[in-house]
C-alpha cells in the first residue's frame, strides 16, 4: 500500500503573525497589512450571506462600529460568497433592519483567506465558514481566537470586553481576572523571585489573597 500525504496548512494560533492577503471587498481590493495600519482588528467570518443568524450579527457589529472605533479597532468580515452577493445583502440589511454596514466584507469565493485562517471546519461544514473571531493587535499578532458553530450567534459584549481587557493588560503590564470589566481591579503579575515575594508584602494598596494572587486598582 502506498502511503499518501496531504499538505494541510496549520491553523493560526495565539501569538502567530496574522497571515497577510490581498482580496476583493465591498470597499474595493485591499492588502490586509496595509488596510490594518496601526490599529487593532476584529476579523470575523460568517457562514453565508442572506442567512438569519449572520444577519443579526452583521447588524450588531454595524451598530457597535463606533464603539470599536473608539478602541482603535477595525472590523472586517468574510464569507465564501461573491462580491455581488455581499453588496446585495448590505442593501437588504439596510432595508429590513435599518442599518448600514460600514466595515468591509471580504468576498472569498476561492476560500483563499478562509483557508489561511482555518475558517473551514469540514466536520461542521465543508462548504461554508464557521463563525470565527480573530483579534489581531497593531503588530499583526493574533491575540485571541473564538470559534462558534453555525447555529449559535456570537456575544458582542464579550468581544468588546476581550479587546478592552487585552488593551488594558498591555498598557498596564497586568492581567485581568474572571469576568473582569473596565473599572474593576486587575491582577498583579505573580512574583518570579524571593525578593519580589517579599516586596509584595509591603504593598498596602494591593488586595492580597496570597503571595501569588494580588489585585489592585488602576
Amino acid at each position: 500500500m502506498t502511503e499518501t500525504t496531504t499538505n494541510i496548512r496549520p491553523m493560526p494560533r495565539i501569538g502567530d503573525i496574522a497571515p497577510d492577503f490581498t482580496a476583493i471587498t465591498t470597499h474595493g481590493e485591499i492588502t490586509f497589512s496595509e488596510w490594518q495600519g496601526k490599529d487593532w482588528v476584529v476579523l470575523f467570518s460568517h457562514p453565508a450571506d442572506f442567512t438569519p443568524v449572520c444577519s443579526t450579527e452583521l447588524a450588531d457589529f454595524a451598530k457597535r462600529h463606533q464603539d470599536f472605533a473608539k478602541k482603535k479597532t477595525k472590523l472586517i468580515g468574510l464569507s465564501i460568497d461573491s462580491i455581488h452577493s455581499h453588496l446585495a445583502w448590505r442593501q437588504n440589511l439596510k432595508q429590513i433592519m435599518d442599518v448600514e454596514i460600514p466595515y468591509p466584507l471580504i468576498a472569498d469565493l476561492d476560500m483563499k483567506v478562509a483557508s489561511l485562517y482555518g475558517m473551514i471546519h469540514p466536520g461542521e461544514s465543508a462548504t461554508v465558514t464557521v463563525r470565527t473571531v480573530f483579534v489581531i493587535d497593531p503588530k499583526r499578532t493574533i491575540r485571541a481566537l473564538i470559534y462558534y458553530p453555525l447555529n449559535v450567534g456570537r456575544n458582542m459584549d464579550e468581544i468588546e470586553r476581550l479587546i478592552t481587557a487585552l488593551q488594558t493588560a498591555d498598557a498596564n503590564g497586568v492581567a485581568t481576572p474572571v469576568n473582569w470589566k473596565p473599572g474593576e481591579k486587575v491582577v498583579v503579575p505573580p512574583p518570579k523571585t524571593v525578593d519580589e515575594v517579599a516586596e509584595r508584602e509591603g504593598h498596602t494598596d494591593y488586595e492580597r489573597y496570597d503571595f501569588y494572587l494580588n489585585k489592585k486598582d488602576l
